[in-house]
């Protein structure tokens, strides 16, 4: 059996202010345990992070944290994930968490998290990838973000394409189903 499909999640080092963000990065850490989903995320385990991580861990998911050494006290290393991986840069994070992955999701976050998911679309404007990038809207939590890239597109700084680089789902049932989805082509695609 090959290896489990990968998601990489970008999230929040912090929980924000609406309850109902750690109960869905809760509610995606267990799916994608449930669902037999590898889960690669930022590896701290605050926030958002470590809301994810730890729902994926009680699940029995196996799970990849991937932070830069000069963040293993800032956002406080989860030492209890299956495997951590400490890399010499926020560049290297991004890269090695994009090289693992077969699809992103995006949850409710900072400008960390803006950062990790416009870079991920940027790379898959200039043609470097085809990876999904599902945005799990959360209480509205992705409008805004959808609203930048459409103002984007509308002021001619992006091409109408960038409208397609990313599926936006309305929570977490929707993004676990498109998950599901993504798995089951991969899986019939195998050699």
């Amino acid at each position: 059996m090959g290896v489990a499909f990968t998601v990489a999640v970008f999230c929040g080092s912090r929980t924000g202010h609406h309850p109902d963000y750690a109960a869905g990065a809760v509610a995606l850490g267990r799916g994608l345990a449930e669902a037999g989903m590898r889960l690669v995320f930022g590896g701290g385990k605050i926030g958002l992070m470590g809301a994810l991580a730890d729902a994926a861990l009680e699940s029995g998911g196996a799970v990849i944290g991937v932070i830069p050494d000069f963040l293993t006290r800032l956002e406080v290393a989860h030492r209890g994930v299956g495997e951590l991986v400490i890399t010499t840069s926020m560049h290297a994070r991004k890269q090695l968490m994009f090289d693992l992955a077969d699809a992103f999701v995006v949850l409710p976050g900072g400008l960390g998290t803006l950062d990790e998911t416009v870079e991920i679309l940027t790379w898959r404007q200039l043609g470097l990838h085809a990876k999904p990038v599902l945005l799990c809207d959360i209480a509205g939590s992705a409008a805004p973000l959808r609203t930048m890239i459409e103002s984007a597109v509308a002021a001619g700084f992006a091409p109408e394409a960038a409208l397609g680089f990313f599926e936006p789902l309305s929570g977490v049932a929707a993004t676990l189903a498109r998950l599901h989805q993504l798995a089951a082509t991969a899986r019939d695609s195998a050699p």
